[in-house]
């Protein structure tokens, strides 16, 4: 079944609208650390960079984060800067879905063991039914789906889209 929610020039668009948003919150700022989940959310961050390059001249630093998404209290969170990397600097997590919001809440948990100027999260499709107490600053869509049903979301260049299946 192709139900197709967001085409790819929906989700352009609303990549976009969100790279203007981080940059509307951190205008002042030098640098700002854009971490994405290993995955979709990696992806989508690296999206988001390209566009903050064209509309600023601040210091666009990527940084991966890896978890096991299954199981992160376990697993642990791992990030590909180090701690001074992104110490008293603007941090955006970003990540493709917001499901349970286990993955966001152990992400920004591990962020918060450091001073940071602020932490952020955006997501390019929020679901509306969470376990945990996390929300996504920043957003391209939120759905409010049933438990049963689940968000696909395909970001491979030149055919991206998000499906509900």
């Amino acid at each position: 079944m192709d139900n197709k929610i967001l085409s790819h020039n929906q989700i352009k668009h609303k990549t976009e609208r969100i790279a203007y948003q981080i940059l509307e919150a951190n205008i002042d700022e030098q640098e700002i650390v854009v971490a994405g989940i290993k995955g979709g959310g990696l992806v989508f961050a690296k999206k988001i960079i390209k566009i903050l390059q064209k509309i600023t001249d601040s210091t666009i630093t990527l940084c991966q984060v890896t978890m096991d998404k299954k199981n992160p209290l376990e697993s642990g969170v791992t990030t590909s800067l180090a701690e001074s990397d992104y110490r008293d600097k603007s941090v955006i997590l970003v990540d493709d879905v917001l499901n349970s919001g286990s993955t966001l809440i152990y992400g920004v948990h591990h962020f918060l063991k450091t001073p940071l100027k602020q932490l952020k999260t955006a997501v390019l499709v929020n679901r509306n039914h969470k376990k945990f107490p996390v929300k996504a600053d920043y957003k391209g869509i939120s759905l409010s789906t049933s438990l049963n049903e689940h968000v696909r979301v395909e970001l491979n260049g030149k055919s991206d889209a998000v499906y509900l299946d």
